[in-house]
């Protein structure tokens, strides 16, 4: 049975269900648990933003509040994964992966391939991704391409609740790192999200909206701004078809070619930086693999190559926007490759 709820309960209700059917799933992060036990109890928020507010009640010690020290507790995570359990560490805002990088990507994603396929890291990285919170340079970048430029690393970035309630139970069933990629600015966001458990896949996008004229490809907050773009394409006759990628690592690249086989355009939205970006990469893949399809250059709308700024005007700004996706996919059309209204509008 379907309700409608955010999808930050839709990611505290995945971890309930997990840490209920399989004992050896324990939660670690800084404030987590967020003084329940204590005599604030009620108040107890569960992590920077309360998505785990109310799991230490039905599940106790196997939440842990660590020390304010990334380092020590997703290598503590890695190193428990060896052992049998299957931790998910919340890394908070994945701005700090610099802390505990070396743990995630010279350990546990190296330990199946220099172990011959005997290790297996069965550990979850949860970590805030993007802009748009007001949480300034240090808070509030999409740092997934980092990621996913790493073998034995699988990326996750859910746009919706019903996704993220999915791909969180895969990644804690799944035997190898995952990172779970969480924009904060979708925590909010309702749909409809069955109340059982269930799996979504890895390496299997979502065509969100059918169309012939173009194809928009993105992740994460980004998806809806290309709906939105979508919607206001349509308007003037342009069927867009939208493709949600959901998992960066693997990438379901046989979606990606088969839309743009379909519609011969292409545009492809990502939030992060565009130097060696997820837009770089589906570009560069489908220029490689898909050339005689296109009609037009490959248009990619990503922020800018600076700093998340921290004033609202300027931050609002910095995300790609609809309007920004529709001139994108409009200059596809264009004969000369530049779009009939004007770039700036």
């Amino acid at each position: 049975m379907a309700r409608k709820i955010s999808m930050k309960q839709a990611i505290n209700e995945a971890l309930d269900l997990e840490m209920t059917r399989d004992p050896s799933v324990v939660v670690m992060g800084e404030d987590i648990v967020g003084g329940t036990g204590s005599p604030g109890e009620d108040d107890a928020w569960g992590g920077v933003l309360g998505v785990t507010k109310g799991l230490y009640a039905k599940h106790g010690d196997r939440l842990m509040d660590t020390p304010l020290s990334e380092s020590a507790y997703v290598g503590a995570a890695i190193g428990a994964a060896t052992c049998g359990l299957r931790p998910v560490a919340e890394l908070m805002f994945i701005d700090f992966m610099g802390v505990c990088f070396d743990q995630i990507f010279n350990q546990a994603a190296k330990f199946r391939y220099m172990f011959g396929g005997k290790a297996e890291t069965p550990v979850v990285i949860r970590a805030m991704v993007g802009a748009g919170f007001r949480a300034a340079a240090q808070h509030s970048q999409m740092l997934t391409p980092v990621f996913t430029h790493i073998p034995g690393v699988k990326v996750v970035c859910p746009s919706n609740a019903y996704d993220a309630k999915g791909l969180l139970i895969q990644s804690i069933r799944d035997n190898d790192p995952v990172i779970f990629c969480e924009h904060k600015n979708l925590y909010g966001l309702e749909c409809d999200v069955p109340a059982e458990s269930y799996a979504i896949p890895f390496g299997e996008a979502n065509v969100l909206r059918d169309g012939g004229d173009v194809t928009i490809v993105s992740y994460g907050l980004t998806v809806h701004r290309a709906m939105e773009a979508a919607e206001a394409l349509a308007r003037d006759r342009v069927e867009a078809e939208v493709v949600d990628l959901r998992t960066l690592s693997p990438i379901d690249w046989d979606t990606i070619i088969d839309s743009v086989e379909r519609t011969g355009r292409l545009v492809v939205v990502d939030e992060a930086h565009p130097r060696c970006s997820i837009a770089s990469d589906v570009a560069a893949f489908v220029g490689q693999n898909a050339f005689g399809a296109l009609k037009a250059g490959v248009q990619m709308v990503t922020a800018p190559h600076v700093p998340v700024p921290f004033s609202p005007v300027l931050e609002d700004l910095y995300i790609p926007n609809a309007p920004s996706i529709a001139e994108a996919a409009r200059r596809t059309l264009s004969p000369t490759g530049t779009s009939p209204r004007s770039i700036a509008a």
